[in-house]
């Protein structure tokens, strides 16, 4: 890896932005004492608006695994869904930017909330609203979901439709360093069929963007139907960086239905990346060939299990999202419906190996009406444990880890639609936190029984808890150039 950030152009510069230099460096960051949490009033018939929570996460403080603040967005309706910064580490050799703003996107609203997180770190403020109708009027934008900071200080959103919910009018969307929307970042005529998540790696002058639906289909809950009728995806899309051209689609076939998260490998100088396929549980990696073109294989494969009581014969495991150390050594993903949470080691990105796994929720767990059937034709159910008294409720859904690579927290909420259909319970009693605890040499994962949070108590009644970032140190979604 380089040892000085550079900018989208390539020109060395000053080592005194946000972040880090290197991945590496990072992991020796101080150890998280806050993390933000979106938590979702929408869809669960509680007429409370959507909100942010600081959670306090120092096994010192007296607050320890409990919500010390909740910033309640303005409106009703928006489903707070991901997360980014407005500057990271691509930003590092930049010594006027800084990580101070979080961006929250609404993915049914379409609204994009930005957070004030500096000010006072456990007490974030609403900075500015990008209201919908000014992103519709100029660039035809709507159902926001994954946004990145770049490098020229603009800030990139993954848009999944048009304002009526078609995925033909997917793109990306550019808002200026104030918050202002630019237009669409890639090129007219360059837009995907259907949009989700992208990564961008500039040393190799590409990013690749996932695909998950069509708006008008996934926001009235799933339906295996829709999948056949093709309002879901099965692509990455290929786009050389940063001037938004797409060079190339990869059609992932029946192995790659619904290609949800996706990550290059964190050392700029790779040309490795995953994408997770929640439908059919793969893990596929994509990487370049000799003569720049991409290709992609299945790299990790969750079997799907034949069970008793529940709507299909076959239940799949439905990764729902990964990500990677910050020294590419492991990669982690939860299986929403299974109710696991695995850790696999990636050093041989080619031959990955399977070195923890611990079961926090899904719908297999004692207790549950669904059994799985072995190939015997016995069944069988998961132990789950039990936390601090609590029954764990849903499945393992968005996670993240600590900068040291010890920590994985989890929470469970997909979208509430989803939530409603598959873990109605969760809807009604609300969602939790966890935190698993990870052996960072021989691999290894184990949950932590002094934490748990229940948005199960909040005061406006449950609500859902959904993606998680750090204030300041956030890093493990930066991309380095």
């Amino acid at each position: 890896m380089a040892d000085e950030a550079r900018n989208g152009n390539g020109h060395a510069c000053c080592r005194h932005g946000p972040g880090y230099a290197t991945p590496l460096e990072a992991m020796s960051g101080p150890r998280e004492t806050l993390i933000y949490v979106t938590a979702v009033y929408t869809g669960t018939g509680r007429n409370k608006p959507d909100y942010l929570a600081t959670v306090d996460v120092d096994p010192n403080s007296p607050n320890y695994s409990k919500v010390i603040h909740r910033l309640p967005v303005p409106y009703l309706g928006d489903e707070l869904h991901h997360s980014g910064w407005n500057s990271c580490s691509s930003c590092h050799g930049d010594p006027t930017a800084d990580r101070r703003y979080l961006i929250l996107p609404s993915l049914v609203s379409g609204r994009i909330y930005v957070i004030d997180t500096k000010s006072n770190p456990s007490v974030p403020s609403l900075h500015k609203v990008v209201e919908p109708e000014d992103i519709i009027q100029k660039t035809g934008l709507a159902f926001p979901h994954t946004s990145h900071c770049l490098a020229s200080g603009d800030i990139m959103v993954s848009c999944l439709g048009d304002k009526d919910g078609n995925a033909a009018g997917s793109g990306f969307l550019l808002l200026d360093s104030e918050f202002n929307v630019k237009g669409r970042w890639e090129k007219p005529g360059n837009s995907p069929l259907f949009g989700y998540d992208f990564w961008y790696q500039p040393r190799h002058k590409t990013m690749v963007s996932s695909s998950w639906g069509a708006p008008s289909a996934f926001t009235k809950g799933f339906n295996l139907q829709h999948v056949a009728d093709g309002l879901y995806g099965k692509h990455l899309h290929v786009y050389s960086w940063p001037d938004g051209e797409l060079k190339q689609t990869l059609d992932l076939g029946d192995t790659g239905l619904i290609p949800l998260e996706t990550r290059f490998l964190h050392d700029p100088s790779k040309d490795i990346g995953y994408v997770g396929c929640a439908l059919t549980s793969n893990l596929v990696r994509f990487y370049k060939n000799q003569d720049d073109s991409w290709s992609h294989e299945v790299s990790i494969s969750v079997k799907p299990l034949k069970v008793q009581n529940w709507i299909l014969p076959e239940m799949p495991g439905l990764i729902t999202d990964f990500l990677i150390s910050l020294d590419d050594r492991f990669v982690y993903f939860v299986n929403w419906l299974h109710g696991d949470v695995r850790q696999y080691n990636i050093e041989d990105p080619k031959s990955p190996t399977l070195v923890g796994q611990v079961w926090v929720g899904g719908l297999i767990q004692k207790g549950n009406p669904v059994v799985a059937e072995a190939e015997d034709g016995t069944t069988f159910q998961f132990d789950v444990p039990q936390i601090q008294g609590h029954r764990l409720r849903g499945g393992p859904q968005m996670i993240q880890l600590s900068l040291d690579g010890k920590r994985l927290y989890v929470t469970n909420s997909l979208f509430s639609p989803w939530d409603r259909q598959f873990y109605p319970e969760m809807v009604q009693k609300g969602s939790h936190m966890l935190q698993i605890d990870v052996d960072t040499h021989k691999g290894g994962l184990a949950v932590n029984p002094n934490f748990f949070v229940d948005f199960a108590t909040e005061p406006d009644g449950p609500s859902l808890a959904h993606e998680m970032r750090y204030p300041g140190g956030d890093c493990t979604s930066d991309i380095w150039i």
